[in-house]
């Protein structure tokens, strides 16, 4: 029987902050190299994925000129950036983005990131309290649409003054490249209504996603506008079910107890993040119970802080979970694995088929039309089959 339901939109991650291939370990580990960032933005352009997340925040490279950076290096790829209001004026980065969509040619998407840690925001020069953020950047957003969409917009708000400003070169993209956001507290999907094109939850069991899905529905509906829905969530895909939870075991098999507790308390101390609370509730620092939905595994949680989940299993069984998001009305993934520049190989050549996702490598012929089998990679190259092999 043919799934009716529409090819997900899949991308892959960047480790602006380094990667690794234990969590709690430098062990294996790779340092931030803007050179590594370039082969798995290669990989995954050629890999069949749409696009790239870039994150955000004092420990990563800044996303705006890394996505310039790989933009040049890449040919398909699209470049999902952290508009980060309070941080820069709506009209400087009104400005950042027309330039980058431009020199992209158009492969620029958004992400709006209010908060999360409240330590780094003070760093940032920010201090409003969690809720009050939003109204702060209700306000940006009316200045940065304005700028992009029309090239001019003028507020006196309560948080921004734009007196007449104006964009003197318009993005590729019409009316603006798209918005996404993520976001679990009420004034954050409060604010999604009125702004956003897409809005992003972290990998959280199906039951908990759909209802997060419903309640940004509904925000969305009560401005007259439709918002469509993405997931993020880590990958171990492996041929069998077997293979990937000992793969899933190996990834933490070098994290101490210490680490955990040590990670578990700066999310508490540093985050007013609702988010990312609810990350830490689906596990609580433990790793007794780390299964916390079928096949979706919060081992990453312990250690990593925002999204914390993966999707553990054989082709099969993870692209049968991710119908499950699918049927809530997940149209988009935001994917990512360890060590990201193999796990892009593995996720593509594993998962992409079961998805009926295509990927542009083989758009070159590999031979005169006689099936061949990987020969070893020796002089003699690969091994032809008879037909009807």
């Amino acid at each position: 029987m043919t799934d009716a339901r529409a090819p997900l939109d899949f991308l892959w991650f960047i480790p602006s902050s380094g990667d690794g291939a234990y969590l709690g370990s430098d062990d294996r580990a790779r340092p931030a190299d803007p050179a590594y960032f370039r082969e798995i933005a290669r990989a995954a352009d050629r890999l069949g994925y749409s696009g790239v997340l870039i994150p955000t925040g004092v420990a990563c490279e800044e996303s705006f000129i890394l996505a310039a950076d790989l933009a040049a290096h890449t040919e398909r790829l699209k470049f999902l950036v952290a508009v980060r209001p309070g941080t820069a004026s709506p009209a400087y980065y009104a400005r950042l983005a027309s330039t980058l969509d431009r020199v992209s040619n158009g492969r620029l998407l958004l992400n709006i990131v209010v908060g999360g840690s409240a330590q780094e925001l003070a760093g940032d020069g920010i201090f409003l309290p969690h809720d009050e953020r939003y109204d702060h950047a209700d306000e940006f957003f009316q200045v940065f649409n304005g700028l992009l969409e029309r090239g001019e917009a003028h507020l006196d708000g309560k948080y921004i003054q734009a007196h007449h400003a104006r964009l003197g070169l318009p993005p590729v993209q019409s009316p603006r490249p798209p918005l996404y956001f993520g976001g679990s507290s009420d004034a954050a999907i409060d604010f999604s209504g009125g702004i956003i094109d897409k809005y992003l939850t972290w990998g959280e069991p199906p039951a908990q996603v759909a209802e997060k899905v419903d309640a940004a529905r509904k925000a969305a509906a009560a401005h007259g506008r439709t918002v469509s829905f993405g997931i993020r969530l880590h990958f171990i895909v492996r041929e069998t079910d077997e293979e990937a939870w000992e793969a899933a075991d190996r990834l933490i098999s070098r994290l101490s107890d210490e680490t955990i507790a040590a990670a578990q308390e700066v999310f508490a101390k540093n985050s007013d993040s609702v988010g990312q609370a609810r990350m830490v509730a689906l596990h609580n620092g433990r790793r007794d119970k780390l299964e916390v939905s079928p096949n979706l595994w919060a081992g990453i949680g312990l250690v990593r802080s925002g999204a914390g989940t993966a999707l553990v299993g054989s082709p099969k069984t993870v692209a049968a979970r991710l119908r499950e998001y699918q049927d809530i009305g997940i149209d988009t993934v935001i994917a990512s694995g360890y060590p990201h520049l193999e796990e892009a190989y593995t996720v593509s050549e594993l998962l992409f088929p079961e998805l009926g996702l295509q990927s542009p490598v083989g758009a070159l012929r590999s031979d005169f039309g006689v099936r061949q089998v990987f020969g070893g990679g020796g002089h003699g190259g690969n091994v032809k089959l008879a037909s009807g092999s």
